[in-house]
């Protein structure tokens, strides 16, 4: 099977984690890992790529301990025996903080980098175009997992304009699994053969049914700052937008604006000398009425990483940090398809944007 696009993103997996790789790892695949480690759930986490569901053959076992002062162990299993350890005596992970985690697959080894700096590289010790299948435990909660072909140009795909029901059809949830928490967004594994725009109503103030259309992976992993970019074919319902990143030490603020020619249709902007999220929409250059409430305290923390998801409803913006639902923003600029702009501002360093 031929991979030729990013599959969606695995959105808030739960622990144990075990879930396909689309087409298989291929040469310019890197795949994001985007969590917090836990303090009470052991001393050690691990990230696996094999084959299928079995652990018998493991391409390639990534093992952060905690233990011993602290260090990394990479391995490959083959047939059920493990071969040598190679060991990195350094921890690039903190009990208690959001971490990004990279892994770019090349032709001759993975490259792993953390928080948006380079850790480790390990050469591949059997065929890795077997791989299809990342698997996850330990102490660690996931916030989402995705995937971007760097060696391709991804372009929008061309909508279907079929008829279909109101309720959409989602990929059925894995057997044996709790449902998450209405505050916790599902994860999500939708295929990519067929690309439909569904309009799916859903109650405010509760989280809203998988992506099915694949964002678009801004494929060079340097972002300038301010970053400026466009939104292919503009917004509209079950649209996504992710954007990923690490707020700067001593941070005031920063800001995401979602842009309709000179108007911002969405201004979100944490502010850490306010100690909270202001939310927006300018019009003809004037400031309409500020959002401030917040259900729960302010996600954005200076010096820490995060990931904002914005999902384009029919008559809002939902909105969720590090996997889990903040806020509504409900449209002023009721235009979504012109809403075809994002650009994003102030302290902090971009890691990983999908538009």
């Amino acid at each position: 099977m031929a991979f030729s696009s990013s599959q969606p993103p695995y959105l808030s997996p739960g622990v144990p984690f075990s879930g396909k790789i689309q087409g298989g790892l291929q040469d310019g695949l890197k795949i994001t890992i985007n969590g917090t480690i836990l303090y009470c759930n052991g001393t050690r986490f691990a990230v696996n790529f094999h084959s299928g569901h079995s652990d018998s053959d493991i391409a390639f076992h990534f093992n952060p301990r905690f233990e011993e002062g602290g260090y990394v162990v990479c391995n490959t299993k083959q047939k059920g025996s493990w071969g040598s350890e190679e060991r990195k005596m350094q921890m690039p992970f903190q009990m208690g903080n959001p971490f990004e985690l990279c892994f770019m697959v090349n032709s001759c080894d993975f490259k792993v980098t953390v928080n948006g700096s380079h850790f480790t590289q390990y050469s591949h010790r059997v065929p890795f175009h077997y791989v299809d299948t990342l698997s996850i435990t330990g102490a660690v909660q996931l916030s989402y997992i995705s995937f971007q072909n760097t060696r391709v140009t991804i372009t929008q795909p061309a909508f279907s304009t079929m008829q279909f029901p109101q309720t959409a059809c989602f990929p059925p949830r894995p057997k044996g699994r709790k449902p998450k928490s209405p505050g916790v967004w599902q994860s999500s594994s939708a295929p990519i053969t067929q690309t439909v725009i569904h309009t799916v109503q859903t109650t405010p103030g509760q989280p809203f049914p998988n992506p099915i259309i694949p964002p678009t992976a801004y494929p060079t992993p340097t972002y300038p700052m301010p970053f400026f970019t466009s939104i292919p074919g503009g917004l509209y319902p079950s649209k996504s937008i992710i954007v990923s990143g690490t707020v700067l030490p001593g941070a005031k603020r920063f800001h995401i604006n979602l842009r309709s020619g000179n108007d911002i249709a969405f201004h979100l902007n944490p502010r850490f000398n306010e100690n909270t999220v202001v939310r927006n929409t300018q019009i003809n250059n004037s400031w309409g009425s500020e959002e401030r409430s917040l259900p729960r305290k302010m996600p954005f923390v200076q010096g820490q990483s995060f990931s904002v998801w914005i999902m384009c409803e029919g008559h809002c913006f939902k909105v969720a940090v590090d996997g889990e639902h903040l806020f509504e923003y409900y449209h002023r600029l009721k235009n979504l398809l012109a809403i075809n702009n994002m650009e994003v501002a102030g302290d902090v360093q971009l890691t990983h944007v999908q538009t």
